[in-house]
């Protein structure tokens, strides 16, 4: 083996502390030049050499050579000619070791703010709520936890994604522009312990956890849950973490992981049902959309000890502004729009939709009138088989299928017209188990002319025209903007020279991936939307806020409990007769349904008026009603 000189010792050493960073080099070089000073001084005394008022000490020597260093104008002050040339050089050496300085320090600023850019530093917060990962669903989160926050002080929300944090603020900013709520954004890995430490996880009010639809979503989403909880939560608070699964059998695995720290939202699942809902209630979105939204109305759970050992047939004619739909029991358990009968017991807690969760005012006389005389009841009337149109292909298809079999009756149709070749093979294996209704599969692209009018359209009851996934959103969007376009063109056609068909049920629901796209596709005049990301946006932030809510919109979304529906007034009041809105709590009571609101059609196409739904109408607004308005209902069937 070679053997290592001295040289070589030093220079490793040398290199060593260079690699150090900015730091590092700029103290070798003050200690460099702090030497050179001490060296020189000593010799300008050694040698005898002084300026031509007299000779110096040592500290004076030190001082005068500090001084020609920093400043190169004191050499003009030096008289003697072999002093002024020994006092040059020591200018032009600090010359040198000052601009390497210079450079130093511009260059270590430099790399600061470049670190800082990277959004790697600590995130020093308490009490705020944490979003890890990033997708399209970010900008609609974003701004219903900033309405959620606004009364709250110092707010602060943190994002942790893999983007680079300059492209995320550039991106918040454009999209919502300045808020009082604080957005901070970090770089780094969602299942790394020291990136999720630097974004204060531990101190969080609520961890929101969104995974976008890739092969190893769920994966991903296990090994960061993994990582939360093997942090140490400070005070011995338990997480409260709100987390998106794509596939069923993830559910299990999070449970184990977590426990009651996680809320999971299954997003396949829940689209699924909203899809299947809406399709077959025209308005029922826009009615998601007023319970999801922080701005207006929300759901709320009260405590109401003036009320204990009511029964709920007479707590929902309690509030004036307040629309009850349900109990919390004391032990966990929810009812919603249960039997009349059941009584509200002491730690009990009242569901109803208010403006805020401390608005609800006990009713008065005055709103407490019921007109009996408005009040009909119509007959059941049994249901009948149902034919549905689904256009275009995403992974939601045969799910949409199964779900929509629980609502339709026997014999029913659904046929999926789509360019997918492997359509027909999927929908044959995963929908076997059909029970109502029988599934066809044509191959197609659902947005040219030749394909629709091939279908004979105007035989469908319903009409659902699907997002293909596997686009961008923007060109996904624009595709079903096509189809739309195409559908209302053969519809006006058909209604235009078929007198029968103008009062024909035929329903045309539309997914959007884009919330911004909604207004373009308004020209198609779609009977409805189904704008999916912002759904599942608003329902992370629900839950994050509210954890109680995650079990609501579960009942609210699934065929076995009671959901919501938008019924013919007619089923409840004579139609003309103005009435207050406690009578038509009461007709629906009667009926064994709780009323929320109700739907007037003169608005169905009207944005600025929410398509005409009025969630949580005064108990004491007087309104006379049309044939084709609905009354809006939380119902079992």
């Amino acid at each position: 083996m070679k053997k290592v000189t001295g040289w070589e010792r030093w220079r490793y050493t040398f290199d060593n502390v260079m690699a150090k960073g900015t730091i590092s080099l700029i103290g070798g070089l003050a200690l460099v030049s702090g030497l050179f000073i001490l060296v020189m001084a000593a010799l300008v005394i050694a040698i005898g050499l002084s300026p031509a008022d007299g000779p110096w000490d040592f500290p004076e020597a030190v001082w005068e050579t500090l001084m020609r260093t920093l400043d190169t104008g004191t050499v003009g002050a030096d008289k003697v000619w072999f002093f002024r040339l020994v006092m040059l050089f020591i200018t032009f050496w600090e010359i040198f070791v000052i601009t390497t300085l210079i450079g130093l320090l511009g260059s270590g600023i430099d790399g600061k703010l470049q670190e800082l850019r990277k959004g790697r530093s600590r995130v020093i917060e308490t009490n705020h709520v944490v979003i890890l990962g990033w997708s399209l669903q970010i900008f609609t989160l974003l701004s219903e936890l900033v309405l959620a926050n606004a009364n709250l002080p110092h707010s602060c929300i943190v994002i942790l994604s893999d983007m680079d944090k300059v492209e995320m603020d550039d991106t918040i900013k454009e999209r919502l522009g300045r808020n009082r709520t604080r957005i901070v954004c970090r770089t780094g890995n969602t299942s790394d312990i020291d990136d999720l430490a630097m974004v204060g996880v531990q101190t969080a009010r609520s961890i929101i956890v969104l995974n976008p639809q890739t092969d190893s979503s769920d994966i991903q989403l296990i090994k960061t849950l993994l990582t939360i909880v093997n942090l140490p939560r400070e005070e011995q608070q338990l997480y409260h973490i709100v987390a998106q699964v794509h596939s069923p059998k993830t559910l299990p695995i999070v449970k184990l992981i977590g426990g009651n720290q996680v809320e999971t939202l299954l997003t396949n699942d829940l689209i699924s049902r909203i899809m299947v809902q809406t399709c077959r209630q025209s308005g029922l979105s826009a009615v998601y959309m007023k319970l999801l939204d922080f701005e207006g109305n929300g759901i709320y759970f009260q405590k109401e000890s003036a009320l204990q050992g009511k029964t709920y047939g007479e707590i929902l004619l309690a509030y004036a502004n307040a629309a009850v739909m349900g109990i919390k029991q004391s032990d966990g358990i929810i009812y919603l729009n249960p039997e009349s009968a059941k009584v509200l017991q002491p730690g009990d807690e009242i569901i109803l939709i208010a403006e805020d969760d401390n608005t609800a005012q006990m009713i008065g006389s005055a709103a407490q009138e019921i007109n009996q005389g408005a009040i009909v009841t119509r007959p059941f009337l049994p249901p009948v088989a149902e034919k549905t149109l689904i256009l275009g292909w995403n992974h939601h298809v045969p799910q949409t299928i199964k779900q929509l079999d629980k609502y339709v009756a026997a014999n029913s149709l659904v046929t999926v017209v789509a360019q997918f070749p492997q359509g027909s093979e999927i929908l044959a294996n995963q929908c076997q188990s059909l029970v109502n209704q029988q599934v066809t599969y044509r191959q197609g692209d659902p947005t040219e002319q030749e394909t629709l009018e091939s279908l004979d359209i105007q035989q469908y009851d319903h009409l659902l025209v699907l997002c293909n996934e596997g686009l961008h959103p923007e060109q996904a969007d624009a595709q079903t903007l096509v189809t739309l376009l195409q559908l209302r063109d053969i519809t006006d056609r058909i209604t235009s020279r078929d007198v029968a068909s103008q009062n024909s049920f035929q329903l045309i629901v539309a997914e959007i991936l884009d919330v911004r796209n909604q207004a373009l596709a308004q020209v198609a005049r779609p009977d409805d939307f189904v704008i999916s990301e912002q759904i599942i946006s608003r329902l992370l932030a629900q839950v994050a806020e509210q954890k109680s809510l995650n079990q609501v919109f579960n009942y609210l979304f699934s065929p076995e409990q009671a959901e919501v529906y938008l019924k013919p007034i007619g089923n409840y009041v004579k139609i003309g007769e103005s009435v207050n809105f406690s009578t038509l709590v009461t007709a629906a009571r009667n009926q064994g349904e709780s009323a929320i609101g109700y739907r007037l059609k003169v608005h169905a196409g009207n944005a600025t008026k929410n398509y005409g739904v009025v969630i949580n109408p005064h108990k004491s607004n007087q309104i006379a009603f049309r044939e084709s308005d609905r009354l809006i209902v939380v119902a079992d069937s």
